[in-house]
C-alpha cells in the first residue's frame, strides 16, 4: 500500500481531539473515523451537560448529545470527502446503557431510516471527558476517496517515508 492510500484528516471544523491522533485515516477505499463525542469546535462545553464546580457531572441530556455526536460525525465525513450514507460500521459508546439506550435507538432510526449501517453498541464505565456517548465509525469512500467534482477541504497529512 502506497501512502498515497494511507493518510490522517485532520477537520477544521469538527472539535478538537482530546489526545494525539486524527480525526479520521483514509486506507484504501475505507475512511476510519476516530472516536467522535458531542462537544462543538472551540469549547470544552458539551451540549445538554451540567457540571458542578469541580467538574463532575450533576444532568445530562443524551438527546441533545446524540444529536451532536451524529452533526460532529457528518461534519467529518462531508470534510474528507465523504456521505453520511457511506457509513458502513458504527461503534456506539454509551456510558449508562440502561438510562440512555432508548432514546439513543429512537434518535438512531431517525437518522438512518434507510440502509442503515452495521452496529455494535456498549456501555463503558467512562469516556476521556464528561460526554454519556461516543460513537467510532467506519465508512466507504468511492474510488477516487472524495464526492464526485470535490476535494477534501480538510489538512491531509501523509506518512513520511
Amino acid at each position: 500500500m502506497t501512502t498515497a492510500d494511507n493518510f490522517s484528516i485532520h477537520s477544521a471544523k469538527a472539535p478538537e481531539p482530546v489526545g494525539l491522533y486524527p480525526h479520521a485515516k483514509k486506507v484504501g477505499s475505507l475512511l476510519f473515523l476516530s472516536g467522535v463525542g458531542p462537544r462543538a469546535r472551540g469549547t470544552q462545553k458539551i451540549p445538554g451537560v451540567e457540571l458542578d464546580a469541580k467538574g463532575d457531572v450533576l444532568s445530562y441530556d443524551i438527546e441533545a448529545q446524540c444529536h451532536s455526536v451524529f452533526k460532529n460525525v457528518k461534519i467529518i465525513l462531508e470534510e474528507a470527502g465523504c456521505f453520511w450514507e457511506n457509513l458502513v460500521d458504527v461503534t456506539v459508546y454509551l456510558t449508562n446503557m440502561k438510562k440512555d439506550f432508548p432514546v439513543y435507538n429512537r434518535l438512531w432510526a431517525e437518522y438512518f431510516k434507510e440502509n442503515p449501517p452495521c452496529r455494535t453498541t456498549v456501555e463503558v464505565n467512562c469516556l476521556p471527558t464528561p460526554i454519556a456517548i461516543e460513537l467510532k465509525c467506519i465508512a466507504l469512500l468511492n474510488s477516487t476517496g472524495s464526492k464526485a467534482g470535490t476535494e477534501p477541504s480538510t489538512e491531509i497529512v501523509r506518512p513520511t517515508v
